[in-house]
């Protein structure tokens, strides 16, 4: 199972340059190819949402004049209903953020399951969905049951340490207000049963639990800086 695919290496050399991309390999394929792993022996893969760098990894990587294929051929895709039609149909703010032709290849492959609960019977009661809609709308948080407490996959809505406290957004967020709102009783529901947040954006910290300060500010503790081989769920 992947949570999410990062942004890969779909670009040309035009939209590299555009938007700051320093890798020019699949850097996930490579990944997985140092556990001794494929892509096709992936099961599962959970899209938060489709914003390019969370789902641009599901493609094969550039090749001029050739639209990438779709990669992950055993695997089945979760996303939420209304982020995948927010993708098929985006505002023009946000147009650019999503890849024109990966919708018709998810829905192409037959192996794509939209959610709208807080369970899928696919993951197991172990897994459940929190839905959010301050980045961009239906975005889908993952929090797992684990040996150490819950852990919550926070992708965009709190994509990084530094982002828990509570003012701080992104410009990317369509609605921070709303952001806001959403992430306070997120992260206080995780101090109260003392859970964690893995990020995705924090390029230092992979994981940390969730504390609050003498001032009630949320904050983070206990501090990982890689997760490789270890192991939450008995």
């Amino acid at each position: 199972m992947l949570l999410e695919t990062g942004i890969g290496a779909f670009f040309s050399p035009k939209f590299q340059r555009r938007f700051g991309v320093v890798e020019q390999r699949h850097v996930l394929l490579e990944n997985l190819n140092a556990l001794g792993l494929t892509h096709s022996d992936i099961d599962i893969v959970l899209l938060s949402h489709l914003h390019f760098d969370h789902a641009g990894g599901l493609l094969e990587s550039y090749q001029e004049s050739k639209e990438p294929d779709l990669l992950f051929p055993n695997a089945t895709f979760i996303c939420s209903n209304k982020a995948f039609l927010r993708a098929c149909n985006p505002h023009a703010r946000d147009k650019a953020s999503f890849i024109p032709h990966l919708q018709r290849q998810l829905q192409d492959s037959g192996r794509l399951v939209l959610v709208e609960e807080e369970h899928c019977p696919l993951l197991g009661p172990d897994f459940r969905f929190i839905y959010s809609n301050g980045h961009t709308p239906g975005l889908l948080c993952t929090e797992i049951q684990t040996q150490i407490g819950p852990i919550l996959f926070g992708a965009d809505l709190i994509p990084g340490s530094s982002w828990v406290h509570t003012p701080i957004t992104m410009g990317y967020d369509r609605f921070p207000e709303l952001l806001i709102d959403e992430k306070t009783e997120i992260l206080q529901s995780l101090v109260d049963r003392s859970g964690y947040i893995f990020f995705t954006h924090d390029h230092k910290v992979a994981l940390a639990r969730i504390v609050q300060d003498e001032r009630g500010r949320f904050t983070t503790t206990l501090h990982q800086e890689h997760l490789l081989k270890q192991r939450f769920i008995a």
